[in-house]
């Protein structure tokens, strides 16, 4: 397999490293696989300028635009803008600009395009994203959201493959990324890598969204978050929530799902997860008890709940405490 990473002038130090090491791994474990093939992965770096830095200042070797060759993935790092302050004058960079047109030259040319975290913004401002689904990191979703509202955004999800492209979450999501690049040559390559670099597979971004942190990005959401954290243990109501916020529960309904991607339900059902996960690591409270607390008959439906959404069970929650 050839692949192109493209590194973009203050690339995130980690998206970059975490995707060559994945790679230089892979073929120094690379013997024959259960196919009888002999999996090795052809990586080139290259940059839109002749010189590049990482976020952290660090020179990038890389190879110029007119030495790149043909391959079947270009992987997009992500930049080292972390936050939407930094992000949107960041993607209206000349270099990027200038990656953007490369990407979609490329793209139109046959060769499948890979990003990660921040890098998916690269992708989603170059329009290959729409009518897509795809995944992006975490914290950002609220702001993809609305700035690109073509692309159908799943940010729960950890990986998100859509035909020639394919998106991953958050920082390390660049690993999970790599790993399924290294899968789609030979899986049991991927398999060794993943055991040689402890990656426990990680379907979800779910366990590791902080329901505060999306709700600022809008004040309306940020007053709802606020008043559900409050009434957690009651029934939840969408005309009361909208009559204490002073607004329709029509126009708060749209405001939630257009931020977070989600109904007002199904938010307050996270800030309840949230509270939940957090008795259960700090207190000895039963099951039970703390099912009380955030608004569930028995310590039956918590169970459930939190199997469905974390993918984990009180135990392991608890760090291997008991299951009462």
């Amino acid at each position: 397999m050839r692949l192109t990473v493209l590194a973009l002038d203050g690339v995130f130090d980690t998206a970059l490293c975490t995707v060559l090491d994945a790679f230089n791994t892979a073929n120094e474990l690379a013997g024959i696989d259960a196919r009888g093939a002999r999996p090795h992965f052809d990586v080139e770096v290259i940059g839109v300028r002749r010189e590049v830095r990482t976020a952290l200042g660090m020179r990038v070797p890389v190879e110029p635009l007119a030495a790149m060759r043909d391959s079947d993935w270009l992987v997009v790092p992500a930049p080292g803008t972390k936050m939407p302050e930094q992000l949107l004058p960041a993607l209206a960079r000349r270099d990027m600009a200038d990656a953007m047109a490369l990407v979609n030259e490329r793209h139109a040319g046959g060769v499948k395009v890979a990003a990660a975290c921040i890098g998916t913004f690269v992708l989603a401002e170059a329009g290959l994203l729409d009518g897509r689904e795809a995944t992006t990191s975490w914290w950002l979703a609220p702001l993809f959201r609305q700035r690109y509202p073509q692309v159908r955004l799943d940010s729960t999800r950890m990986l998100v493959p859509s035909g020639d492209i394919a998106t991953a979450g958050a920082a390390m999501g660049h690993l999970d990324l790599a790993l399924w690049l290294i899968n789609q040559a030979s899986p049991d390559i991927a398999s060794t890598v993943a055991r040689y670099l402890l990656v426990d597979p990680r379907p979800s971004q779910a366990p590791y969204m902080i329901p505060a942190h999306l709700a600022r990005a809008d004040p309306l959401v940020e007053r709802f978050e606020r008043w559900a954290r409050g009434r957690l243990a009651e029934g939840f109501s969408l005309d009361a929530a909208a009559k204490t916020l002073a607004t329709s529960g029509r126009t708060l309904q749209r405001r939630i799902e257009a931020v977070l991607g989600k109904s007002p339900l199904a938010y307050f059902q996270d800030l309840r997860v949230e509270r939940a996960v957090h008795l259960l690591r700090t207190s000895r409270l039963g099951v039970d008890a703390i099912a009380m607390q955030v608004g569930y008959a028995d310590g039956a439906t918590l169970r459930t709940l939190l199997r469905r959404r974390l993918g984990r069970g009180v135990r392991e929650i608890r760090g291997g405490a008991s299951d009462d």
